[in-house]
């Protein structure tokens, strides 16, 4: 059954709720992000030989469930993704932020209360992304889009400066008329941040 993409959202902000207090929008979005991404990987590709993300024993996202309630929560997730980033080479991407932080997750049974109730919003049964496209749509780009639009609200910003909006994106990629495109036509983006602009002209192409 497929994603519902309100459900889904209405979860992702959840989790941002619950890490509010002891930081600001944008740095909190980091940690959602994370843990959708980690989801995402482990829902989508554990115990696949033949997936493009490699889930290493102890890089999932059932690790991280196992560490609800524990005094140690915050550095086991550290632990975690830092091996699910060195099994696919992305050490400073996805490991830039520690959930072990105890100015931003506050200390001892704060952060234990905090991370657990984090943990468990993505654990919920509706968030299972191994079927993860939602009538033909990229639900992890969707997801991410809403988040950034929310990020920049909370925070007193527009969309434009945490990232290309998609609609922007499709737009210029119209321009730039990618559809007449060959094998050795190439693209790229000289602020490229999330990525989502040189996605949106893949697509067109």
């Amino acid at each position: 059954m497929a994603i519902k993409k309100s459900e889904l959202y209405s979860s992702l902000w959840a989790g941002c709720d619950a890490l509010r207090g002891g930081m600001d929008a944008s740095q909190y979005k980091d940690y959602v992000l994370v843990l959708l991404f980690i989801k995402y990987v482990s829902d989508k590709y554990a115990n696949d030989p033949n997936a493009l993300i490699d889930v290493p024993a102890g890089g999932s996202f059932d690790d991280i469930r196992k560490l609800k309630g524990q005094k140690n929560i915050g550095e086991g997730i550290d632990i975690t993704i830092g091996k699910l980033a060195k099994a696919n080479h992305l050490e400073n991407v996805i490991d830039v932020v520690s959930f072990n932080d105890e100015e931003k997750l506050g200390k001892g049974k704060e952060m234990v209360d905090r991370l657990t109730d984090l943990v468990s919003i993505f654990e919920q049964d509706g968030l299972n992304f191994a079927k993860n496209r939602a009538q033909g749509d990229d639900i992890l780009g969707d997801a991410y889009e809403y988040l950034m639009m929310h990020f920049a609200t909370e925070s007193g910003k527009s969309k434009g400066q945490f990232y290309t909006p998609a609609e922007v994106s499709r737009i210029m990629a119209k321009v730039l008329g990618i559809k007449n495109a060959t094998n050795k036509t190439s693209f790229y983006d000289p602020t490229c941040g999330s990525g989502s602009l040189l996605l949106k002209v893949y697509d067109e192409a």
